[in-house]
């Protein structure tokens, strides 16, 4: 089975491990674990199980790991192997009234699958596999325990390809994906998680098991509940098994590279490429920080494309791809370019290396329509620069959509020379440095996050994105199908029966 890959060390053996939200922990009832692996007989209450339960990839809290710390610790680590276990693991923990974090590949960078009150942290890694494919009508149904490898290697047996390839896709599973909206790398071509699934079923707080869509193309029974439960990050339903929409593994592949005089020069070739059908699997856009640092070309804006599938839609992507470029003045760049993309697109080591210097950096990804993209970039980079200590503020576009693009700024930042708490810097600039970002787009008219979720970190912005009314129902959705709110409490800005979200 694979397991969750560590995001960084920790300097003290486990059992030194402590919680940084310490005092935030429900008190669990004598003896509820014990009668938890009466249900759930795969329990774990050793240190390092624990202590890796209670962190994720959350970039700010890597620094805290290299302290001895975790965000929060469950009481236990839970790991089902059927929905049937994590029914009457859930029905016990509603009675209870234990919180219950759903967990799998931890490689979220939100503090989603943080156990902010501790309780039961949800291993859905033991659900794992390929349930079966239908090749003739190209769907195929998995466990959310799922590893992204894994599933391709099982789906290639049959010819097939779900087409989702996030940076994390080594370390994250199917679960984690539809729990926060996640997006590939070749989304263009292929959509996003949502724009994939078919069906899910679902295991609500009390233990009951629910199946939403199915295997249909197309359905008229009433509104769609499996949107309902993808980005919910585990907060409405824990998610037992998927059924996706797969595509033939694709024979043919297409690569070419443009280089713009500026950002939104490129930004709006791409528009004009959505906007005549073409729909290249990779458009990723990279301003003249990120092209230095990625490719070692200097004042440049590049643009990496790459397009897979039957020879002739390809052609003709790249062929308008080509035109459009063309006809902004780019200019043609060397192939290599992709190529070099292609070996180092799920690179992360960037990020352990700066933080063990104790550098803070962090990406955020948001979505806009084309008209308002322009000014966001424009107020969010400013905005990151002008928070002192700022080393970098940087951007590049990597999701592209008729009407609109996601863009993924990158920001680092350093304590100065003879600061007396460089922790307390840390996560102001940390802060101060999200709340440049947020603001541009709330302002400018865009989504707080395009495929990386809420979690923690985005909490405090959900409401000032999506207005009172928007979150009041909200939280009446999340009382009526968790009225005791143990699923996953404190994430997606929502109010928790068990206290005071923490922030650091």
């Amino acid at each position: 089975m694979t397991r969750p890959t560590p995001p960084i060390e920790f300097p003290v053996p486990f059992d030194q491990v402590t919680a940084r939200f310490d005092g935030k922990a429900v008190d669990v009832p004598d003896g509820f674990v014990k009668d938890l692996a009466g249900v759930c007989p795969v329990m774990a209450t050793d240190a390092e199980s624990l202590a890796e339960s209670g962190r994720d990839w959350w970039p700010l809290a890597l620094h805290w790991a290299l302290e001895g710390q975790v965000p929060a610790l469950p009481c236990c680590t839970a790991r089902p192997r059927s929905t049937a276990e994590v029914s009457a693991l859930l029905s016990a923990c509603n009675q209870e009234g234990v919180p219950v974090t759903p967990v799998a590949g931890r490689s979220g960078v939100c503090g989603s699958s943080v156990p902010l009150y501790g309780g039961v942290a949800l291993d859905m890694c033991g659900m794992e596999g390929l349930v079966g494919v239908d090749e003739v009508s190209l769907t195929g149904t998995a466990l959310p325990g799922t590893f992204g490898p894994d599933l391709e290697i099982a789906l290639r047996e049959h010819g097939c390809t779900l087409g989702h390839w996030p940076q994390s896709v080594a370390i994250s599973t199917v679960g984690g994906w539809l729990a926060c909206r996640g997006a590939g790398q070749y989304s263009t071509r292929y959509g996003k998680i949502e724009d994939m699934t078919l069906g899910l079923e679902v295991v609500l707080a009390d233990g009951r098991v629910l199946r939403t869509g199915g295997r249909s193309p197309r359905s008229a029974t009433g509104p769609g509940l499996t949107d309902f439960f993808i980005g919910s990050e585990g907060t409405l339903g824990v998610i037992t098994e998927a059924t996706f929409q797969l595509h033939p593994v694709p024979p043919t592949e297409r690569r070419v590279a443009f280089g713009f005089s500026s950002f939104p020069a490129g930004l709006d070739a791409c528009r004009r490429i959505l906007r005549r059908g073409g729909r290249p699997a990779v458009l990723r856009l990279y301003d003249e920080i990120e092209t230095q640092r990625n490719f070692s070309l200097e004042g440049t804006n590049a643009l990496v494309v790459l397009d897979e599938g039957d020879p002739i839609v390809i052609d003709s992507a790249m062929k308008i791809v080509e035109d459009e470029c063309a006809g902004s003045g780019a200019t043609l760049l060397d192939l290599s370019l992709v190529e070099h993309w292609l070996g180092h697109r799920n690179d992360t080591s960037a990020l352990q290396a700066l933080t063990r210097i104790g550098i803070v950096v962090d990406t955020i990804e948001i979505a806009a329509p084309w008209g308002a993209l322009p000014g966001i970039y424009d107020s969010a980079i400013g905005g990151m620069r002008a928070v002192p200590g700022n080393l970098n503020a940087s951007v590049h576009q990597s999701h592209s959509y008729t009407s609109g693009a996601c863009l993924y700024f990158t920001f680092a930042g350093n304590p100065p020379e003879g600061t007396e708490d460089p922790a307390a810097w840390r996560a102001n600039f940390y802060e101060a440095s999200w709340q440049a970002v947020m603001d541009a787009v709330i302002t400018g008219g865009g989504t707080i996050s395009h495929h990386h979720g809420i979690g923690v970190n985005r909490a405090r912005f959900m409401r000032p994105a999506l207005g009172d009314a928007t979150m009041s129902l909200l939280a009446d959705i999340k009382h009526c199908l968790d009225p005791h709110g143990i699923l996953n409490p404190g994430k997606l800005g929502l109010p928790s029966p068990f206290g005071e979200v923490p922030w650091p």
